[in-house]
Formats: structure tokens, sequence, C-alpha cells
């Protein structure tokens, strides 16, 4: 199988391809993950989520890139940010089993769950950031920062509300006036997450800001789009990102020799240190016990949002000159995450639920409110 998947590879697999994939499904998750993100459940689940997206995400980003200068000391300062920036995202679809257990407290999962659904939108502009100061820096090019904050900020933002509030505004009235089938509501929602992909594409913008604006927009005008495009990601979302995660694994096959023993060290110590410390550091004052903070900085899986990331790097063509090891690195901790998290997943989910059982009903880790 696995000289097959080689073979695969190495004759009909190439990054434009695996790329346009590996955004639609990223386009479709951004989408789905932001549009189901209630006010509801922000509120219920206090701060815990602004803590993360906020203190523990940019922690994160700074504190991988350090060690990646550590680990690898032949890496710029910008080509540090780019790796760092591109495995700080966690994967919504990873984190599932964790989402999904009732022995898990309800403000626990749904903050990783919230955490997970908004850090990747938002790790994009910083990766463009750092992209294009490195193209800056290599290529003089002083007006490259200011072309990245117009385009991809700023068009992309347009994009984003344009097509969710006017896409929402659309589905909303056409129920109203019951010229929508359900069915077509759900195919609706849909489309306006792949509309923005198109339009962005023409007109220079981030597809993923322009998804991620687009998904908090429409619900303003259609509040049912939230339920719907789950419907889809239950029924046909996932199949794209399987296939991606199928392709990954050709990649890793084909590339396993050039796998560096720093590039373990790094995926092990972004998977433990490098996430887990500003996670701890985030939730400072919250009151929630240890074993409830170890918990949610060990969970922090990296998948699909950092694989396109990575993708939408080797797609901007800066060629700098440590993208050899950028690339094992991120397809390392992407490998190790899956089996690491996959593995421990069950068995951490008991021994936390027999540690949480002896806290009081009326601890932070069972109440809502806010923090």
């Amino acid at each position: 199988m696995f000289p097959a998947l080689a073979s695969i590879v190495r004759a009909g697999l190439n990054a434009t391809v695996f790329l346009r994939l590996a955004e639609i499904g990223l386009v479709l998750l951004l989408f789905t993950d932001a549009s189901r993100t209630e006010l509801d459940t922000l509120r219920s689940v206090g701060s815990l989520p602004v803590r993360l997206l906020s203190i523990g995400m940019l922690l994160t980003i700074a504190f991988g890139a350090f060690v990646a200068r550590l680990v690898f000391p032949q890496l710029s300062l910008w080509e540090a940010g780019i790796l760092s920036t591109i495995l700080a995202p966690t994967d919504a679809g990873l984190g599932q089993v964790i989402v999904n257990s009732s022995r898990v407290p309800l403000r626990i999962r749904e903050a990783l769950n919230v955490e997970a659904g908004l850090n990747d939108g938002l790790s994009v502009p910083f990766v463009l950031f750092f992209i294009a100061l490195a193209a800056a820096r290599i290529e003089g090019e002083a007006a490259s920062l200011t072309q990245f904050i117009v385009e991809q900020l700023g068009f992309g933002t347009l994009v984003g509300l344009t097509i969710g509030l006017g896409g929402g505004w659309l589905m909303g009235f056409a129920r109203r006036m019951e010229w929508l089938a359900d069915s077509y509501q759900q195919i609706g929602v849909v489309a306006l997450a792949l509309l923005c992909l198109a339009v962005s594409e023409m007109v220079g913008a981030s597809m993923f800001i322009a998804s991620f604006v687009a998904c908090l927009a429409v619900q303003v005008g259609f509040k049912d789009a939230g339920k719907h495009s789950v419907e889809f990601a239950e029924e046909w979302g996932q199949l794209f990102n399987l296939s991606v995660f199928f392709l990954f694994g050709g990649l890793v096959v084909r590339d396993w020799p050039q796998f560096s023993m720093g590039s373990w060290l790094y995926a092990i110590l972004s998977l433990t240190v490098v996430r887990m410390l500003p996670v701890a550091i985030a939730l400072i004052g919250t009151g929630l016990s240890s074993a409830s903070v170890i918990f949610m900085g060990w969970f922090g899986p990296r998948g699909l949002a950092s694989i396109v990331l990575g993708l939408v790097y080797l797609e901007q063509e800066v060629h700098l000159r440590s993208e050899p090891t950028m690339r094992s690195a991120v397809m390392v901790t992407v490998l190790l995450s899956i089996f690491a998290h996959g593995l421990s997943a069950i068995p951490a989910i008991e021994l936390y639920a027999q540690g949480n059982s002896m806290i009081a009903a009326a601890a932070t880790e069972h109440r809502d409110g806010s923090l």
C-alpha cells in the first residue's frame, strides 16, 4: 500500500491540486464552524474562548517562533514566525471526540470547540503578514506589506461582508416568502462559502478571511445558517477533509526520508510546551483546576488548518532558503498530532473525568457565566 501511495503522489499529485482541495475543505470548515457559533454559546462559556484566542494564540505564535529559532538556527525571524503561525491553529475535526464527550464539563469542551472553530481564520492574517515581511526582506519590495494589508485584509473583509450580509438577507427573504425548500437552504449556505472562494480569487483577496467574515455576517439575515451548514458538514463536508488527510499521508510517505531529528524535536515541543504554556498563562485567574488547564493545553491538535496554511505559504513562491526545513517541520507536527491526540483522547477523558468527579458541582468547570 505504501509504495502504491508513493507512486500516486509522484505520478499525479502536485501542490496546486492539493492546495485547491485543501482550500475548499478549510473554507467550508471555517464557514461551518463560525456560522454555528451562537452568541448564547459564547456567553455560556464566559471568557475562556476569548482568553485562548487572544492571549493564548499570540503567546503561542511568539513562543513557537522563539523555539523555532532555537531548534533551527538557520531560520530568520520571519521564517520562524511563518512556521509558528502555520502550526498555531488547532483542528476542530480531530478534537470532535473531546467536544462530543459528555464526561468533559460543558464549559471546557465548548471553549475548546469555539477556539478550534475560530483560530484558523484568525491565523490567516498573521501568516500572510510574516510572508509579506519575508518577501520584502528578500526582494526589497517595501510596498509588499501595504499591498498585503489592502488586498488580503481589506478586500477579504469587504468580500466577506458583501456576500455574508447580501446572501443571508436573500436567503432569509426567500424563506419568509416560502420560495426556498429546506433541501435548497442547505445548498444555498454552502454556495455562499464557495462564492467567497471564487470572488476572492478574482479580486486577489484572502478567501479564508472572506469566508470567516461571511460566515459571521450571514447570520444577520439568515439565522438558520449554522443549522444548514452543520447538516452539510455532517453529510459531505468531511469528504473533503478526509481526502486532504489521505493525500497528506501520501506526501508523508514520499518525504519520510527527509524528516530530520530537528523536525521531530520541534514537533514534540510544538505539541507540548509551545501550546500548553501559553494556554496555562491565558487561563490564569479563571479558577480552573490544574487538571483542566493541562487538559485544555494538551488537546490542541494540529490538522487541516496547518496543512492549508502550509500550502498557502508554498503558493506564495517566496522561495525562502529554509523552505524544506519548514515544510518538514509542519508535516511531522501534523503527523505526530494525529497519532498522539488520537490515541490519547479516550484515556485522557477517563483520567480527567475521574479527577473531575471530585470537584464540587459549583466549581468553575461546571458553572455558566463569565470570568
